[in-house]
């Protein structure tokens, strides 16, 4: 067995209503870990429309989506938790000594006394794109995140998609790639426009290469790349490539959690609405991935859930602490863990 992470409340998904759960836990003196199956936090805000308007949070007319994961994490900071990204849980199973044990799909361990299942609608996975012969190259050539920027260096790295990751990684990856080239069916972009301007400056400077069309055939031997071809408005075009990066976008899957023994109700997982507690004690769901009667899949109705969770998980790790009910706006001691200063 690999080192054992141990916490005592592991947090499966680290979107906003994951990562407001690790503010209402913190002010309970909880210590948490987020785990997600994405390079970063914010889930479906991060990941799908960073610049998303949201008009339903208290206290904000309008806030983008990656500006109130910002504001989250800035909010939790005080309380360091842990995060391990580009990792899907697998395997949860009870200690016999009490709480939880943990694993993930690169076989790493955490021990917790809590969990708390705040996976969306559960894990984002990349949805493959409609390449014939691409699984050939899956797992060799062709990659649908980056765990590591150095298994790109010195290759000729081509880029699908037109969405942030897609720009992202274009420009992340064109100082170390022997070549990058994006490729996007239309010429305008859903990323940000700082990035896109960045992207248009490296190709009008020689450095990057950008092609509008589509990838349709992979050429290449042994599950290795040599180049692939994109089919433009007018004609076709071959691009070398010994690595492609496709970011066709996520679809959510309930996956390794149907598996955990806990009570379902279509594809969701019952609670009540004192705790949020599952089937299972201990065991925690928040957010869209939970339903009750009159459940609405709304990040306020999360934050709300993830507030009534704390005290309950409280009462779980600390079960003969009496809790005494605070407000953040007059706590001396909750200013103190705040760093709110005198």
């Amino acid at each position: 067995m690999s080192d054992i992470t141990h916490t005592d409340v592991l947090i499966i998904g680290a979107g906003p209503i994951g990562l407001f759960a690790v503010f209402e836990l913190g002010l309970f003196d909880m210590r948490c870990h987020l785990i997600d199956i994405l390079d970063r936090p914010g889930g479906q805000c991060a990941e799908l429309y960073p610049e998303k308007p949201i008009y339903d949070i208290p206290g904000y007319p309008v806030v983008g989506a990656q500006e109130l994961v910002d504001k989250l994490l800035q909010q939790i900071a005080p309380f360091k938790p842990g995060f391990t990204f580009n990792r899907m849980v697998t395997a949860l199973e009870r200690l016999e000594g009490g709480g939880f044990r943990v694993t993930t799909d690169e076989n790493e361990v955490f021990e917790a006394k809590v969990v708390v299942i705040a996976a969306g609608g559960g894990s984002f996975q990349p949805k493959r794109p409609p390449i014939p012969g691409i699984e050939a190259y899956e797992g060799s050539s062709v990659s649908y995140s980056v765990r590591c920027m150095e298994e790109f260096r010195g290759h000729d790295v081509v880029v699908v998609g037109g969405g942030d990751s897609a720009l992202d990684w274009s420009l992340n990856l064109q100082p170390i790639a022997r070549r990058v080239t994006l490729v996007h069916r239309r010429p305008e972009f859903r990323a940000a426009p700082d990035n896109v301007n960045k992207m248009h400056a490296l190709q009008e400077a020689g450095a990057l290469d950008l092609v509008i069309g589509q990838v349709s055939a992979l050429s290449g031997e042994g599950g290795k790349l040599s180049s692939i071809t994109v089919k433009g408005p007018e004609s076709e075009v071959v691009v070398p490539c010994t690595r492609l990066l496709p970011f066709f976008g996520l679809t959510m899957k309930l996956g390794p959690v149907a598996e955990w023994g806990l009570h379902l109700h279509e594809n969701q997982i019952p609670v009540d609405t004192e705790k949020f507690e599952t089937s299972e004690p201990g065991i925690f769901a928040i957010g869209d991935i939970n339903w009750y009667p009159g459940k609405l899949k709304l990040i306020l109705s999360g934050f709300h859930e993830a507030a009534l969770m704390a005290q309950a998980a409280k009462h779980v790790i600390s079960p003969k602490e009496r809790i005494v009910f605070q407000y953040t706006t007059s706590s001396t001691s909750l200013h103190k863990k705040l760093g709110v200063p005198d």
